[in-house]
């Protein structure tokens, strides 16, 4: 299989409209409105990544944020990569290009949450835990039956750090 080229920039407000159709294209990804989309695309856009193919369509996104009582922490909101671009490591190279980008800003922890059986979402963090040479810690976070009412999964939070970037490239290994 040949690559298909792929350009990783930030996100712009433009492509609020994009993101919400990949993630609805992407189960059992959680759907945002709209105009959440947009904030994750402008507001959050420094905490985000995005991949177009040639054809300038969106077919990778990660959403992100700081938390505000932890500044040096890259927390990953979700990862939507559409179904044309799987298994060619779109994913890892989205997520290590921005983990590269926010550890200029003094970010030196990663956190996510997983439910339990998301086993894409499990591969995706343990290899790039490994090429930032941590560990992670896990807890469940978010119960199924204390947040959710028993209507989703458990949500575990994976934290790792801290970790330090020089100047290498990442790339999917």
């Amino acid at each position: 299989m040949t690559p298909i080229p792929i350009t990783l920039r930030q996100p712009v407000d433009t492509d609020g409209m994009a993101l919400n159709s990949l993630v609805e294209r992407c189960k059992p990804l959680d759907t945002n409105s709209v105009y959440c989309n947009l904030l994750q695309c402008s507001d959050f856009a420094d905490t985000a990544i995005a991949a177009e193919n040639a054809e300038g369509d969106l077919v990778g996104f990660i959403s992100g944020y700081r938390p505000p009582a932890r500044p040096d922490t890259l927390f990953v909101w979700q990862v939507a990569v559409d179904a044309s671009m799987r298994g060619q490591g779109l994913a890892l190279k989205m997520l290590m290009g921005l983990i590269e980008r926010v550890s200029q800003h003094g970010v030196q922890w990663l956190e996510t949450t997983i439910s339990p059986g998301n086993d894409a979402s499990e591969a995706l963090f343990r290899k790039a835990f490994r090429l930032l040479d941590v560990e992670p810690v896990t807890r469940v976070i978010f119960s199924r039956e204390n947040h959710f009412n028993g209507q989703h999964d458990d949500e575990v939070l994976y934290r790792a750090g801290p970790f330090s970037i020089t100047s290498k490239s990442f790339t999917a290994k």
